[in-house]
């Protein structure tokens, strides 16, 4: 069949048809209808108009509560959230199913397992999107971050850049790509903690992906760093607002250029919970910004002395 044939045979929404079993009310002429609307092609009076309904597609099985036919698009499934998953043990009101039941089910979830893929690439995906959410939930990052990480994981793959590299490595570049992009202080050390690769893979997948894909990374400074570690330490405002002024002053006296910005944000903390004379030990910092006694007095010393 050529592809004329096929364009010629293939269905039109907007192709009008004339309708025989109404005439048109006002001059009884002939009426043409298509899937927008009804109209009189003699007087050109509109009939009816806006037959599909546009509204939301509810259901209910009981009186109390209403759901949606079905889940919304979403990029953190390799489907977009299409694909259909068949239950366990109770059907759809509740009810507990029978063994003959429950046998064919398990039968259908086999079949359904081996025909979900139709392809090796899609199978990775469906991969690399798992491993995203499952480090996105360990990292209490929000759903707009993990469909971010989602999505550049989606170019990666499409771009060829999981080729000689770990799924789950690139997974992990991709929160922390995330991440970065959204000034969020999610450090390579806490995503390499929760990833199933080591820190030094993740640094790799997230260079390539910055490289490759030109990712609107914004620069770590400490002061991002300052309200994360105030609200694990508990301490006061006035403390807190006294170590963003420092870490202010000192990224624009610019002493904090090729030095760890967590280490240098807990200094601050340090510094200014001394200065407001506020119970607050070395380990204590030390614990929650994950660098040694030594880095943290360095960076106060170099405080001390501009400061």
């Amino acid at each position: 069949m050529a592809i004329s044939d096929i364009y010629e045979t293939a269905f039109d929404e907007d192709v009008q048809q004339e309708t025989t079993t109404n005439r048109c009310p006002e001059c009884d002429g002939q009426v043409m209808t298509n899937t927008v609307e009804t109209v009189c092609e003699d007087c050109g009076l509109v009939i009816d108009e806006q037959r599909i309904d546009l509204g939301p597609e509810w259901r209910s099985f009981d009186k109390e509560q209403r759901e949606r036919t079905g889940a919304p698009l979403t990029v953190a499934r390799h489907d977009r959230g299409l694909s259909t998953e068949i239950g366990r043990g109770i059907d759809a009101k509740g009810n507990g199913l029978s063994g003959r039941k429950r046998r064919q089910l398990g039968r259908l979830r086999r079949e359904q397992t081996r025909g979900k893929w139709q392809s090796k690439a899609e199978r990775n995906l469906a991969h690399g999107l798992g491993e995203v959410r499952r480090i996105s939930s360990a990292l209490g990052l929000s759903e707009a971050i993990r469909n971010q990480a989602c999505a550049l994981f989606r170019s990666a793959q499409s771009a060829d850049l999981l080729l000689g590299r770990s799924i789950e490595g690139m997974a992990a570049g991709s929160v922390y790509g995330a991440c970065r992009c959204n000034g969020l202080t999610r450090t390579l050390d806490d995503v390499s903690k929760v990833a199933q690769v080591d820190r030094p893979r993740v640094m790799n997948c997230y260079k390539t992906l910055n490289a490759e894909l030109g990712l609107p990374a914004r620069p770590v400074t400490p002061g991002m760093f300052v309200p994360r570690f105030a609200s694990e330490l508990e301490i006061s405002d006035s403390v807190r607002r006294r170590a963003e002024a420092l870490a202010e002053a000192a990224e624009d006296g610019q002493i904090t250029t090729g030095v760890s910005p967590s280490g240098f944000a807990g200094a601050c903390i340090y510094k200014a919970a001394r200065e407001c004379e506020q119970g607050l030990t070395q380990a204590q910092v030390v614990a929650v910004a994950d660098v040694s006694p030594v880095t943290l007095r360095k960076h106060r010393n170099a405080l001390m002395e501009t400061y």
